[in-house]
Formats: C-alpha cells, sequence, structure tokens
C-alpha cells in the first residue's frame, strides 16, 4: 500500500536514516482530531503497517507552537445524530488500534497541549517528549462522556490506578512536570529544543537494527498483557526470529571487525 501524495490535515517530512515526521495540521482549531483527519491517520498507520518503505521510526507532533492536538472536534460533532457520531469513533477505534499495532516505534513529540483524543493519541506512541509549557488532561466527563481512545486503559498503566481516577473523573489538566514525575513522559525539554531532541533519538533508533526493535516493541507490548511465564516464552520466541537474519550475522560480524553495522532490515 503505497502512501497518498497529499493530505489534508496531515503534513508528512522525511528526515534522515529512515525517520518519519507527522505533523497533525489543523492549527486554526487546536489540530482537533474532525473525521477527516481520523481517516487519514487511519490510512497512514495500515500503509506504515503494510510497507514502512524504509522508514524505521515516526516522529508525531501537532503544527504550530502552543497545542498538539486539543482532541476531538467538537464543532464537527456539534448537532451530529447518534448514527453519525458512532460512525465518526469508529473510524476514531480503528485508527488508535492501528497505531498500537504499528511496527515502526512512534515519539509523540508534544509540542503543546494535548487535551482529550490528543491525550489518548500520545498515549498510543512509544515515548513521550513534551514541551516544558504543555499541558495534558482527559477532561470529557465535563462534556457528559468518558476517554474512548484508550483513555481509561493506558492512563492508569502510565500512572497508576488512583492517581488515573483522580484526573479522568475530576477532569483537571497537570502540567509536564507533574507528567515527568509521575512517569507519563519520557522527557520534558525547551520548546525550542523539543523537536531536535526527539529528532535525534528517532535517529539512534532508526540506526539499531530494525528487525530487533520491532520484536522489542511487540515483546514489551504484549508481553506485559500476559503472566510472566507466558510472556517470558513469547519473548524467547520475537528472540528466535532474529537469529537466522542477515542483521543478526551483520551485527556480530561488525563487532568483531570493530565497525559500526550497516543494518538492512533483514
Amino acid at each position: 500500500m503505497a502512501l497518498p501524495e497529499t493530505w489534508d490535515t496531515l503534513q508528512l517530512q522525511t528526515h534522515a536514516d529512515g525517520v518519519l515526521q507527522v505533523t497533525l495540521n489543523r492549527p486554526d482549531v487546536g489540530n482537533a482530531i474532525n473525521t477527516r483527519m481520523g481517516q487519514e491517520l487511519l490510512d497512514l498507520w495500515l500503509s506504515l503497517s503494510d510497507d514502512a518503505e524504509g522508514l524505521r521510526c515516526v516522529l508525531l507532533t501537532g503544527a504550530g507552537p502552543k497545542i498538539f492536538c486539543a482532541g476531538g472536534d467538537l464543532k464537527e460533532r456539534n448537532g451530529m445524530t447518534r448514527a453519525q457520531w458512532t460512525h465518526q469513533h469508529e473510524i476514531f477505534e480503528r485508527q488508535y488500534w492501528a497505531l498500537v499495532d504499528l511496527p515502526l516505534p512512534v515519539i509523540a513529540v508534544v509540542n503543546g497541549h494535548a487535551y482529550g483524543g490528543g491525550l489518548e493519541l500520545a498515549l498510543c506512541c512509544d515515548f513521550i517528549y513534551a514541551s516544558s509549557h504543555a499541558r495534558f488532561a482527559l477532561p470529557e466527563v465535563t462534556l457528559g462522556i468518558m476517554p474512548g481512545m484508550g483513555g481509561t486503559q493506558n492512563l492508569p498503566r502510565a500512572l497508576g490506578e488512583r492517581r488515573a481516577k483522580e484526573l479522568i473523573m475530576t477532569g483537571q489538566s497537570f502540567t509536564a512536570e507533574q507528567a515527568l514525575t509521575w512517569g507519563l513522559v519520557n522527557q520534558v525539554i525547551a520548546p525550542e529544543q523539543l523537536h531536535n531532541e526527539a529528532l535525534r533519538t528517532a535517529q539512534t533508533l532508526a540506526r539499531n537494527a530494525p528487525l530487533s526493535v520491532r520484536q522489542i516493541k511487540k515483546s514489551i507490548r504484549y508481553g506485559g498483557q500476559m503472566e510472566l511465564r507466558t510472556a517470558y516464552r513469547f519473548e524467547l520466541e520475537a528472540y528466535n526470529q532474529l537469529v537466522d537474519t542477515e542483521d543478526r550475522r551483520e551485527g556480530v560480524l561488525a563487532f568483531n571487525e570493530k565497525r559500526t553495522p550497516q543494518f538492512k532490515g533483514r
């Protein structure tokens, strides 16, 4: 499945070492997720899962200096029938699972506020790097609904049940520093340094053996949902699939020849 050349709500940019930057591009409405953006994200994740086309890592960020993603587009949702709302949410759900299952590592570069579905989108990613001025919230309870893209599942897994209940049931926002202290984000970085720091990490990941990175991601994500002995067996299955690869042989050979390995994803 080839990537489309043009997008209505996303901007795509390829960096060195096979890093793809995906920018949510609706800055006039806080990069809110409307039906079109949900569909384009779904198409993108499915395309990358089908054929990464040499890409090895994804950066996900928002357009503009202040907002990563404000969540669902409430202006579009205003006046929706139940059928329309349900249809839209089915697209959002499929997009969520396509991102969760994406074999490539994904770094959320939270350049500003991440509210509602925006925070849920970041929680689907493997790492979160946040601007020091970013704020986070799941405020759905103040709108008569609740998180519906993994928020009630991923936030407790990141912060613990009691903290997550407090945040989700009150709808209160919290700072990037609080998110770091609680273990939600990997790093809090000054706005002017955020993109470059995330890109450096992405390029480090991209230079490592891509098959190994994919198997590690799979082992951690799915193994974490199993009891320990079953998870260890799952890890061994993932490990054994790497033994006969060209990259494994290249890695060992390069070590012995004291040179940088050239991994090809084979």
